[in-house]
């Protein structure tokens, strides 16, 4: 008897290649994929001898990271991957991982983590249906625009992967997603986690996003306000920005210094505040935002931000906390986070490992990812369905 194929064909068999800088991330995902497919072909029992080999408990291929005593580095793939569809994970902002050079215990950079990257393809060696490169931070993508006599690494770094046979680059809030326009012949793909965040914000503060009349929105400069537009219109609720003057006469730490935080909106008092960001480096832009705010008699503080990078370590955090500055401070586990930040009263980490799971088992299906990038739907379903 002649079997009908189901339509749900793979583009070639999965390999997930999660790097030791995202170890956690990448095993969360890996369940989460294990999981999909287990429960879609339980569903599909008239194919299951035919797609038999889609079922697995494990779609991680481990690489090892061996570094020399002088510092260099290789990538070795302890399995075959020829003919697979490898997902290649790296998380380029964790500062945690360590190598010994010349004796010397040294943290790995973005730079040293982006290499690893090239190396792990270089180590797959075109036997490889498909790479798509999982670059949660986008390696270099603060620097996202030239002036004057200045590096374009991230432009450089896309091209880099693309001429190394890269198929997909998939990131996240990408601090400006024009610098696609450096690889336009590749899929370059920057995914808003938005639903994820405005969904923990409702069940660990309600308060805020059912009563909106005292709830505002915040954008802490002109460039996030686009992001702080979209959460006010999606939840209802006001908006106000405000703007850093700089010092353009000075370079600190590769910025110039903030002389004054400029605000325009409505009246603040009483006001319970989110202020919304794709990223918080050292933090010190939120925390003089809700001193303002504190200025102008706003109630509870919170924070929500893609990245929470931390640069300046936590203390000043935790002061603002002991001293009701910053109630609640709500980020991503997309970029490496420190146990003394997840174990903080005030930090909420916000769970993206199912949805990078769903990413790669439709792109490995080549089904559409079209509703994974806008968040509008869902968040219509959130609020709707639990308000009623």
């Amino acid at each position: 008897m002649h079997m009908k194929h189901p339509s749900r064909i793979p583009f070639g068999q999965l390999a997930i290649l999660a790097m030791d800088n995202c170890r956690e991330l990448g095993e969360k995902v890996n369940r989460h994929v294990v999981e999909r497919r287990k429960q879609y072909w339980s569903e599909q029992e008239q194919y299951q001898d035919f797609y038999l080999n889609e079922i697995k408990d494990n779609y991680l291929v481990e690489v090892q990271s061996v570094r020399f005593a002088n510092g260099e580095g290789k990538a070795v793939i302890n399995e075959t991957v020829r003919g697979k569809d490898i997902y290649i994970i790296s998380d380029v902002g964790n500062y945690s991982c360590t190598y010994k050079m010349f004796g010397l215990e040294t943290h790995m950079g973005p730079d040293e983590h982006f290499q690893d990257i090239k190396r792990t393809i270089s180590a797959i060696g075109g036997k490889d249906r498909r790479i798509t490169v999982i670059m949660p931070f986008l390696y270099a993508g603060r620097q996202h625009k030239r002036r004057s006599r200045e590096s374009l690494d991230c432009a450089i770094a896309l091209q880099e992967l693309e001429r190394l046979g890269v198929a997909n680059i998939i990131t996240f809030d990408a601090h400006d997603p024009r610098v696609a326009n450096a690889v336009p012949l590749i899929d370059f793909q920057t995914i808003h986690p938005t639903y994820d965040i405005i969904k923990s914000i409702y069940y660990h503060e309600n308060k805020l996003i059912t009563d909106n009349e005292n709830s505002m929105i915040i954008s802490p400069d002109t460039g996030a306000m686009d992001r702080a537009i979209y959460y006010s219109s999606m939840l209802g609720i006001d908006v106000g920005l405000f703007y850093k003057r700089r010092d353009y006469t000075r370079i600190v730490n590769g910025k110039n210094p903030i002389v004054q935080h400029e605000y325009m909106g409505a009246d603040l008092t009483g006001k319970n505040v989110i202020i919304v960001d794709d990223m918080a480096a050292s933090g010190e832009s939120i925390i003089d935002i809700a001193k303002e705010l504190k200025r102008r008699n706003a109630g509870d503080i919170y924070a929500a931000v893609t990245f929470g990078l931390f640069t300046e370590g936590v203390e000043e955090f935790n002061r603002c906390y002991e001293q009701g500055l910053i109630k609640r401070f709500f980020s991503t586990n997309l970029t490496y986070i420190p146990d003394c930040v997840r174990n903080a009263e005030w930090f909420v980490e916000v769970d993206l490992s199912r949805l990078i799971a769903t990413l790669i088992d439709r792109l490995n299906y080549d089904e559409s990812i079209r509703s994974l990038l806008t968040a509008t739907e869902k968040i219509k379903e959130l609020l709707g369905t639990d308000s009623e």
